[in-house]
């Protein structure tokens, strides 16, 4: 491909070429740089990929691939980036150490973190970078297995002030939400000129006008298929005029004729191509080991040498994927059976038994219950490195040679529930499909419909998952009362997720199975909790209220176990909100956080983040909130799902006063497709309305949107949040009766409840509905008890509210002193509108305020802003690296533009300079 002339540079590919160059010269100049190259198969990728190679003089290199045949083995493509450096390993954290050991198989343990993994890798290449530039290639992305493409996509997006290049060709519409936002390159055709000086390149001698033609027309601009579609004409076919009545596809049509060129080889030859084929490690020392055990001497290599299909080096290289394809396809079953036996041979079953039991897999005709096991095995290790897919997928193979039909469907049913864990749930429900053609018992065929439940609430939706889910419970209560009562548990939580259904039987009836189910084990608090919440969603709120807060109370002070916390914890943390348990709802939720974050469970820990920074907010810590928020997007960016971030920033927004930024969030929620039909998402964008126009003082907006958040109360949780703005909203807007009937559901709950929050809340609401001396002793109620609690944001609009009252009564000393202290709370917690409204209404008494000047979090970044409260914790570089994923050369890029945003010279000075003189706790 490569044209002659001036420069190295490819046929038709100089912008493309030249974009490269200025990304080795970025990392060269001491910055990070990516670029996503993307394209069909044969566009030129991996040729753009040697230019880059070639050009980085003066660079550290390393490189993987992506293989079809390896796409479930766990870190396998990010073993081949970091195995040329893993003598850096010692220069870790010891955190960061061990989760990359285990998770490469140098050493047991339990499973990592991934984020945990993904910060290795990136303290891992940036130690590497210290000493000289480093470009990091990888090609056919679109095969690397699930995690290494995620992590590999959590590292791309923290680089930024380390001298890395990360240059990553994937095939077009692959991993399109990993690598979402990042540089990107696509690669067109070729021109028709470019083509045919290409094509002319690699034919030699005459080539008729007609066949060029034809080529040029087949080929479509694709650089591969010009230069392999002429092998294996004949020189009459060239010369001659004969056309190719081929119509299949491009990739078919390349594959073909290296399908020819490969059959032309020797027999030995096309044997030594095979083991090639089928261990794409690419370890010489491995391939010669199992050409050894088949009979084939190393000279069987020089035919496809020369024929220019295959490089043997210091590693095994093809020169394109779809060669390997071709000559593990070209063999007969028998023969790929007969090479992954050798393989396995091989292998080293201490230093890499999950290898050689793949091998032992694909060299394995029939039924075979000793490979089985040793496949189930591997799945175990698999789970312990944190590899759910590769878990899945050796289940998978090892439930298809298991011989006893029983033992096989519990061995699908596994492989099930390890490719629901990894997000892939089309496969998942294959698999169940598989397993309930099997004799399974009563209590895996409950589990079965239970799973079907479970992938439905997190594929399809929380209304569909309840009948499944009720099902399911009932089926399980005679077999397994305990987990019976985990799937009334996950059932009553999906319901509380979606919010009204057409009718609103379907959460009645799981309430009453729930009800009527046998107890569960100890703990009792997880019955309790259950019951409460059951209790509550048929009699009403007031009765099942008592029981939730008993079990919250258990919660809070016994300890909580790792599962017991990873399955109870989200709905005792979403109750807690519901009943107005302050106290239990942060602890609980920070509990459920920190569970979350230790294990690396990433199916629970973006709600984790969402109820913690919901604790936040109302806690006035409007920073730290912000800080949970770019964490779920981080999560986001590595699982593909960004909802729940999303869903956080609705949360967050609306306080933070910002009309653009809150209907923003706004609109991104309700343009989801996937959401369209739940309830809460109705209730919780109208919530975030209502409550940025009561901060902005345009009440008759506000209302509109808490009467519509408000109106099915039985939601609980922003429906409740709704029914406090409505007060305020129609009290404000002349509508009185309305405010008023709000205010009496509010002083129902409270009695309920008797906690000082709902206590509190409920005497502000009254307060605003009342005259003279009663709503004077009930502001001052309310902000005794609200003064005893952690929830700042309430109490701080409850002296706002207070203060602004006075004012109407013409009492301008007290409403100055309420005025001034909401002016300060609201100001140092950001909440810029509702602090705005203050000054306003402490102009109105005759006071002079200055607007308040614009604070760091107006000039400092998000990210910047988390960084420098962190400094100003105390923490050390390679600390706040750990904590926000990213690394200490960056955190120390950023103090930099933080010291000159500020106007400051060291971290001594920046507790002082941030807003409130003090760094916010997280």
């Amino acid at each position: 491909m490569a044209s002659r002339g001036p420069g190295p540079r490819l046929r038709g590919r100089q912008a493309e070429c030249e974009r490269l160059d200025r990304l080795v010269a970025t990392v060269q100049g001491g910055r990070s740089s990516v670029l996503i190259l993307r394209g069909e198969p044969g566009i030129g990728k991996s040729a753009l990929l040697e230019h880059t190679r070639d050009s980085a003089t003066g660079c550290r290199l390393t490189r993987a691939a992506g293989v079809e045949s390896e796409m479930e083995l766990a870190f396998g493509g990010l073993h081949q980036l970091c195995a040329p450096f893993l003598d850096h390993l010692p220069h870790l954290p010891e955190p960061q150490r061990e989760a990359l050991s285990t998770a490469f198989g140098l050493s047991a343990g339990t499973p990592p973190d991934r984020f945990l993994v993904g910060l290795a890798v990136l303290s891992l290449l940036a130690d590497v970078a210290e000493k000289e530039p480093l470009i990091c290639l990888v090609d056919d992305a679109q095969w690397l297995d699930t995690v290494s493409a995620q992590t590999i996509a959590f590292v791309v997006r923290r680089l930024l002030a380390e001298r890395i290049g990360l240059v990553i060709a994937v095939r077009d519409h692959h991993l399109e939400t990993e690598l979402a936002g990042l540089p990107q390159l696509d690669l067109g055709r070729l021109g028709d000129g470019d083509a045919r000086a290409l094509l002319d390149s690699a034919t030699p001698g005459r080539l008729d006008e007609q066949v060029r033609d034809r080529i040029v027309a087949e080929a479509q601009g694709n650089p591969l298929a010009l230069l392999e579609l002429p092998r294996g004409l004949t020189p009459a076919e060239l010369a001659g005029g004969f056309g190719r009545p081929d119509a299949r596809p491009l990739a078919s049509q390349i594959e073909q004729s290296f399908l020819r060129r490969v059959q032309s080889l020797p027999p030995r030859t096309q044997r030594l191509l095979l083991v090639a084929a089928a261990e794409p490690v690419g370890d010489v020392t491995l391939l010669a080991r199992a050409a050894g055990l088949l009979g084939i001497e190393p000279a069987a290599a020089g035919p496809a040498e020369a024929a220019g299909l295959i490089t043997i080096g210091t590693r095994v290289r093809f020169r394109h994927p779809l060669v390997r394809s071709a000559a593990y396809r070209v063999a007969a079953p028998q023969e790929r059976q007969a090479v992954h036996r050798a393989l396995a041979d091989a292998t080293d079953a201490r230093a890499d038994p999950d290898r050689r039991a793949w091998h032992l897999a694909n060299a394995t005709p029939g039924p075979d219950e000793t490979v089985a096991a040793e496949l189930v095995r591997s799945a175990g290790r698999a789970q312990a490195r944190g590899g759910v897919a590769a878990a899945a997928a050796f289940l998978e193979r090892a439930a298809e040679l298991t011989p006893d039909a029983a033992l096989r469907g519990a061995r699908a049913l596994a492989a099930a529930r390890d490719k629901y864990q990894a997000g892939g749930y089309d496969a998942a429900l294959e698999l169940l499909d598989a397993a309930e053609l099997s004799p399974l018992d009563e209590h895996r065929l409950a589990e079965a419909s239970l799973l079907r439940g479970r992938i439905t609430f997190a594929s399809t939706s929380a209304g569909a998952a309840l009948p499944l889910l009720l099902k399911a419970g009932r089926h399980l209560e005679p077999l397994d009362p305990a987990l019976a009562r985990e799937t009334y548990r996950d059932a009553l939580y999906a319901a509380l997720t979606a919010g009204r259904l057409a009718n609103g039987a379907q959460v009645a009836d799981v309430a009453r199975a729930a009800l009527a189910a046998p107890p569960g084990p100890p703990p009792e608090r997880n019955d309790l909790l259950l019951n409460g919440t059951a209790t509550a969603a048929i009699e009403g709120y007031t009765a099942g209220t008592p029981m939730v807060l008993r079990a919250l109370d258990a919660f809070r002070t016994d300890g909580v176990s790792r599962q017991e916390g990873l399955g109870w914890l989200p709905l005792a943390c979403r109750m807690a909100h519901n009943v107005w348990d302050f106290d239990s709802y942060a602890a609980l939720s920070a509990r459920l956080v920190d569970l979350a974050r230790e294990t690396g469970a990433l199916s629970v820990l973006p709600s984790a983040l969402l109820l913690h920074l919901s604790a936040q907010v109302l806690a006035g810590e409007l920073d730290a909130a912000g800080a949970l928020v770019a964490e779920a997007m981080t999560i986001g960016e590595v699982t593909g799902s960004r909802f729940m971030a999303q869903y956080g920033a609705l949360v967050l927004e609306p306080w933070r006063g910002s009309e653009a930024a809150t209907l923003q969030v706004i609109e991104t929620i309700t343009r989801d497709t996937a959401l369209q039909g739940e309830g809460k998402v109705a209730t919780a964008t109208q919530w975030a309305r209502a409550v940025l126009y009561n901060a902005h003082g345009r009440y008759e907006e506000a209302f509109a949107a808490a009467e519509r958040g408000a109106e099915h109360p039985r939601e609980l949780g922003l429906s409740t949040w709704s029914t406090i703005e409505l007060v305020e909203a129609a009290a404000r807007s002349g509508r009185r009766a309305r405010a008023a009937e709000a205010a009496r559901r509010l002083d129902e709950m409270a009695g309920a409840s008797g906690t000082d929050w709902a206590l509190g809340t409920a005497a502000s609401a009254r307060a605003q509905v009342s005259d003279g001396q009663a709503a004077d002793a009930r502001y001052r109620e309310a902000i005794e008890r609200l003064g005893r609690t952690g929830v700042r944001m309430t109490l701080a609009r409850t002296h706002l509210l207070y203060g602004e009252w006075l004012r109407r009564e013409n009492r301008r000393v007290d409403a100055r002193e309420q005025l001034g202290l909401a002016h300060e709370l609201l100001g140092r917690m950001g909440a810029e509108a509702f602090a705005e409204r203050a000054r306003r209404e402490l102009q109105a008494t005759g006071e002079t305020v200055r607007r308040r000047p614009v604070e760091a979090r107006a000039t400092l970044t998000a990210h910047e802003a988390q960084v420098a409260r962190l400094a100003a914790d105390g923490l050390t570089n390679s600390e706040i690296g750990a904590q926000l994923y990213i690394s200490p050369h960056t955190v120390e890029w950023h103090l930099r533009k933080i010291f000159v945003k500020l106007g400051i010279a060291s971290r001594r000075q920046l507790r002082e300079a941030l807003p409130g003189g003090a760094a916010a706790t997280a």
